[in-house]
Order: C-alpha cells, then sequence, then structure tokens
C-alpha cells in the first residue's frame, strides 16, 4: 500500500474509534442545584383555569333570579343546593306560571339542568361567578335564558 492510502487508513479508523468512544461515554447527570430543580416542577394552574373552576365549586347553592325568552317569556327564581358537581332544587316560573324539582351539574364554567316532571325543559349554559346564562328547550319550544345569584 502507499503511504498516502495507510495514511487515509489510519485517519479514517482514528475517526471512527473517536466516534465510539464519545458515543459510550454516559451523559452528566441532570444539575441538582436547588434551583435548577425549582425549574423542572409543575407550575401551578393559570388564574383563567383557577377562576373557570372556582365558578363551579364556589357554591351555586342560594337562590338565583333570571329571565328567559323566545317561544315563552319571562322571569323565574332557582333554588339550588349543590354536591360537588350536582345540583338539586326548584324553579319557579311566571310564564307557564308553575314550580318544578330540578337536578343538575356543573363541570367548570358549564351548566346543565332540567326540569323533573311531566314536561321535560332542559337548560345549558355557563357560569361566570354570580351570573350564568344560556339555551333552554321545552319540546319544540327553545329560547334563551339568564340568572343572577341573589
Amino acid at each position: 500500500m502507499s503511504r498516502m492510502r495507510i495514511a487515509l487508513v489510519l485517519a479514517a479508523a482514528g475517526v471512527s474509534l473517536a466516534a465510539c468512544s464519545t458515543a459510550s461515554k454516559p451523559a452528566p447527570p441532570p444539575p441538582t442545584h436547588p434551583a435548577a430543580v425549582a425549574t423542572t416542577t409543575s407550575s401551578p394552574p393559570s388564574p383563567a383555569a383557577t377562576t373557570s373552576s372556582a365558578a363551579a365549586t364556589a357554591g351555586l347553592s342560594g337562590a338565583w333570579s333570571g329571565q328567559y325568552g323566545g317561544d315563552y317569556q319571562g322571569t323565574f327564581t332557582l333554588h339550588w343546593t349543590q354536591s360537588g358537581s350536582s345540583l338539586t332544587g326548584t324553579i319557579t316560573l311566571s310564564n307557564p306560571a308553575g314550580q318544578s324539582s330540578i337536578n343538575g351539574n356543573v363541570n367548570g364554567s358549564t351548566i346543565t339542568f332540567g326540569t323533573v316532571g311531566s314536561e321535560a325543559i332542559t337548560y345549558s349554559g355557563s357560569v361566570s361567578g354570580s351570573s350564568m346564562s344560556g339555551n333552554w328547550k321545552a319540546g319544540p319550544s327553545s329560547g334563551t335564558w339568564s340568572a343572577s345569584k341573589s
């Protein structure tokens, strides 16, 4: 072999050995300084996430006054008892006049509830602090509603 080829072969072998020896080195251990560890912990929930879940858990129990529009229009009063995400209570409507039992759920800022009785009325919407609003449906009739905590 010529000296040039021998030099190239030895150079290539040196590069291969260097690559192998670099790849076999273990990775350095992660930093253990308290400041470095603190940056790897999870952060607390964002204020927006806290606010939306707080609306659900802040307590919907109590009296709420509202109004509804659409195929029927009038006012209503809700009396809620909240246990976790479950809601139970009564609703009193002005038109058609009457009082019915209601059951519902709240998940974050989303609320759904409905009457228990002969004619089912379903309500869905969102809660934000001491106000809530959404849509209602009873058979082919529908409309919107809004309420605030009394």
